[in-house]
């Protein structure tokens, strides 16, 4: 058995003040030396706790067992049975507060890198060969899927997989959802995002673009084409706004809107593409979850004079996975903490002259288990900024739920789906992901979405 060693390997990166002004990825990956001698940490305890945090149950000692074995193929092949999208989660998902926390070594010191080598591993299959994994003989079953994010993919992957004919109906022009839209390259370059999608498409999987259930077609009428079962799996697309005044100014953005002209328009090679992104020299993001992380270094790139993070609580409530933080610090962000946004201010054009705000201080946790935000009167001050952008949230897109009979929703605009099988309460539709949970992460939505999948392939299959 390998020696193990304790000291966490380093990811390599590009320096700060380089990759501040480019798209191109930050990380930049391990060697398969520091890959192997990471995983030779891994203790390879019996009841592998990590496993238990994995949101898709990945064998995570199985796989890197054979890593730190050399064994690469035999690894990915691990991997595989349980992620459609191993070199998307290795970049995105929280690890840190999933499988990484429930590892023996993260109680008194620094867990095994599990997404890391996840990302190697993914990596390492992209450059040496991808190798698809098997296909049941045809059922000669036929299943819809809506939404061609992480859920969707998903579950389209492995209804693929169980023999059944799947086509997915994606509203854009793109495949991806949040991942192609939403995600920046420096997070999760184009190519990586794209290559795991097709590897999808080459199990048997029919993608429809430009098809917008609910007004090109309804999912009563997908139904009443011949198919047997349909997954939705349309997000939480819909962006929130503070409701106050000069929220509707020129130079006030949703961070949905900002990111996917950047990220799906290409906005950033103005004038070379169409579909510019017009910011000014000073630019507040409000909300500090990784979506404004992204906005905030995005904007970054765009080279204005400064960009704010404008958060009402402290450093210690951001949302934001710690990896997206300390990037953004490092890269120059300014943090206004304990700050709220009270009003726009109009600079007689219609057009941002400034952010009013209030300072804050906490009080007792609230429902969200964090301390509460209280105003502290007479603090009142105005940011110096001609661009903000509003990264508090998105709520489900209504689109579906109002076109779709029998579909029962909660009060906050969700679906109402079983949390273990993704069944609604409409005959023959199933749903996951964020448009049930509300906005999660990209590896909760594919948990879902292979629970959804498993469900509709015993439906599919009388058990």
């Amino acid at each position: 058995m390998p020696k193990a060693n304790f000291d966490r390997q380093p990811m390599p990166e590009q320096e700060a003040e380089v990759r501040a002004r480019n798209f191109e990825e930050v990380n930049l990956g391990f060697p398969e030396a520091v890959a192997i001698k990471e995983a030779e940490r891994c203790l390879q305890c019996k009841n592998m706790p990590c496993r238990d945090g994995c949101p898709v149950g990945i064998d995570i000692g199985g796989f890197i067992n054979l890593l730190r074995m050399g064994d690469l193929r035999g690894s990915s092949r691990i991997m595989k049975k349980y992620n459609n999208l191993p070199a998307i989660c290795g970049r995105v998902c929280p690890q840190e507060s999933q499988c990484e926390k429930l590892c023996v070594y993260a109680k008194k010191g620094v867990p095994v890198g599990i997404g890391r080598l996840e990302r190697f591993i993914a990596d390492w299959e992209i450059s040496d060969g991808v190798e698809l994994p098997e296909v049941a003989k045809s059922t000669g079953k036929k299943v819809a899927v809506v939404g061609s994010g992480p859920s969707g993919m998903t579950a389209a992957a492995d209804l693929a997989r169980y023999g059944h004919r799947v086509v997915v109906y994606e509203a854009l022009h793109r495949a991806g959802g949040v991942l192609t839209y939403g995600i920046p390259p420096f997070r999760l370059p184009r190519l990586v995002a794209e290559t795991e999608l097709q590897n999808v498409q080459k199990l048997g999987v029919e993608l429809k673009t430009d098809w917008i259930v609910g007004k090109t077609i309804t999912v009563d009428e997908i139904l009443a084409e011949g198919y047997d079962a349909v997954f939705l799996g349309t997000g939480a697309g819909l962006p929130q706004f503070l409701n106050i005044p000069g929220e509707n100014l020129a130079g006030v953005y949703s961070a949905n809107e900002f990111l996917t002209r950047i990220n799906l328009m290409k906005a950033y090679r103005f004038p070379e593409f169409d579909t510019p992104v017009r910011i000014g020299k000073r630019i507040a993001v409000v909300g500090a979850g990784n979506v404004a992380m992204d906005s905030a270094r995005c904007a970054l790139r765009l080279s204005p004079e400064q960009v704010y993070i404008v958060y009402r609580r402290s450093r210690t409530e951001m949302p934001a996975r710690v990896e997206e933080l300390h990037h953004a610090e490092e890269e120059g962000i300014i943090f206004k903490l304990l700050t709220n946004p009270v009003q726009i201010l109009d600079n007689g054009k219609g057009a941002v002259a400034g952010l009013e705000c209030q300072e804050m201080e906490l009080g007792e946790p609230d429902a969200s288990g964090r301390r509460r935000p209280i105003p502290k009167e007479g603090t009142n001050f105005v940011l110096d900024v001609d661009t903000v952008i509003m990264a508090i949230g998105t709520t489900p897109n209504p689109l579906v739920p109002q076109t779709t009979m029998g579909l029962e929703t909660s009060r906050h605009g969700t679906i109402v789906a079983d949390g273990e099988t993704g069944r609604t309460t409409k005959d023959r539709v199933w749903a996951g992901g964020d448009i049930v949970t509300g906005a999660a992460t990209v590896i909760e939505a594919m948990g879902a979405g292979k629970r959804a999948a498993a469900s509709i392939n015993a439906y599919l299959r009388g058990e």
